[in-house]
């Protein structure tokens, strides 16, 4: 055994792994003192230049994995040129790495930025010129500002690739080679992703010299730490299962098909009563950032996505994922499920089955590798789902609501009524008043 291995299995803290004294510091200062696997298994190989394959899951501390190494080999940079690159396939992911990474950046004395479409072109633009060493960045974007010569790629030399089988997915795979080719051509290639596919290993083979190569966790996302549940739904019911669910489950993540789908349910369930967020490719950035931190700081337990949200995004505590509209695939079953059940903790996942679906959910259940009677709802079976999970897991259906007199408010309510269903019709409808000036049928505090 070599003694960087040696090194590896008695290493706990991050100073024994090469970080340097100033990171530790900040680490420590937030309450980070201890490596996870993935960052013991990494960062020395990437402080030292080489080129790393790394498959491990979302959630695993990728980006500190990576990105406590890019900070301290990053170079300072000129107008226009930055040194170092992070390529992400979605918006929401290149917010998070910001995130973690700005802080500890302005230790080092580095700048980061995030590049990605549905932002201003003139704010991306105006820092670049003023100096840039980090960048983090979807294809498309980066792309676009390299055509308007607002950027220059040959002083990178270090190029971070996240979540490179979700790039694949995606259909990022030949702006992302694209990009490669206009980066300096001695650079350092690092490459995260959950799963190595032939398309990943395509981008391995042609960017990548001589890889260091690490796997960390499962190789897929493992189904057996969830309970499944495949309900026969009628189209009406849907909405209403939903509303129970994301009043009785805690932390929900619905996923729909569409992005009016989502806009659609939203409305319906915030009509119900149920605090809930929505995120979908359609909204802009402050949108779709505002509803993150919405569910994030538990101000909203239900977030309702699209396909944006099964991956690349990292959210912790989820209890339960409900299929309201079918996935794609088996591996869309599976990346959308797994945003449950991780770090070694239970969940639950729910599918709704309408009859034409039938066929094709027993289809998904054979290529996931699972086997569950499709039966009628029964909202009380979740009862024994709830047993597996964790006793941290709070359930919502006893929850405190404020009280008005004698009227029942939840305990959240959304500011704005989003023009929910009971809500329609009654916009511009002004209530009678009396020759005092005050409503008529203003109901008196503390009486029905």
């Amino acid at each position: 055994m070599s003694d960087l291995n040696l090194l590896r299995n008695r290493l706990v803290r991050f100073s024994d792994i090469g970080v340097e004294p100033k990171l530790v510091s900040a680490l420590k200062n937030v309450g980070i003192v201890e490596p996870f696997e993935v960052q013991k298994e990494s960062i020395p190989d990437i402080l030292l230049g080489r080129d790393v394959c790394c498959r491990a899951p979302t959630g695993s501390g990728k980006t500190l994995a990576f990105g406590l190494p890019l900070l301290s080999n990053t170079k300072k940079s000129k107008p226009k040129r930055p040194t170092s690159l992070i390529l992400t396939p979605t918006r929401e992911l290149a917010e998070q790495i910001r995130v973690v990474l700005a802080p500890l950046a302005g230790v080092q004395g580095h700048r980061v930025m995030t590049i990605y479409g549905g932002s201003p072109y003139k704010g991306q633009i105006g820092k670049l010129r003023r100096g840039i060493e980090i960048v983090v960045a979807c294809p498309g974007r980066l792309i676009d500002l390299t055509q308007k010569k607002a950027l220059n790629l040959n002083d990178v030399d270090i190029v971070v690739i996240d979540e490179a089988d979700r790039m694949a997915d995606m259909g990022f795979m030949d702006p992302v080679c694209e990009i490669l080719d206009m980066c300096n051509g001695d650079r350092q290639t690092v490459l995260f992703s959950a799963t190595l596919d032939d398309d990943v290993k395509g981008l391995v083979d042609k960017y990548q010299v001589n890889p260091v190569r690490i796997e960390v966790g499962p190789e897929e996302v493992r189904m057996d730490t969830m309970a499944h549940y495949f309900w026969k739904v009628g189209a009406h019911d849907k909405s209403i299962l939903a509303n129970h669910i994301s009043q009785t489950c805690g932390s929900v993540i619905v996923f729909c098909k569409t992005r009016a789908g989502v806009d659609r349910l939203g409305d319906q369930l915030i009509g119900m009563g149920s605090s809930v967020t929505t995120l979908h490719g359609g909204m802009n950035q402050k949108q779709r950032d505002r509803s993150m931190r919405r569910f994030g700081s538990q101000g909203a337990t239900t977030l309702i996505a699209t396909d944006v949200a099964s991956r690349g995004i990292d959210i912790e505590g989820i209890n339960c994922v409900l299929h309201f509209d079918p996935p794609e695939n088996g591996k869309a079953y599976k990346h959308r499920s797994g945003r449950t059940a991780r770090a070694g903790s239970k969940g639950i996942v729910i599918s709704f089955v309408q009859k034409s679906q039938v066929r094709f959910y027993k289809k998904i259940q054979r290529s996931v590798g699972i086997n569950q009677e499709i039966k009628e709802a029964k909202p009380e079976s979740l009862d024994d789902a709830f047993q597996i999970i964790e006793s941290g897991v709070k359930r919502k259906e006893n929850r405190r609501v404020k009280t008005r007199g004698n009227a029942r408010y939840p305990k959240k309510r959304t500011r704005r009524r989003r023009n929910s269903e009971a809500m329609q019709g009654q916009k511009n409808v002004r209530r009678p008043k009396s020759k005092s000036g005050k409503n008529r049928n203003r109901r008196p505090r503390g009486r029905k």
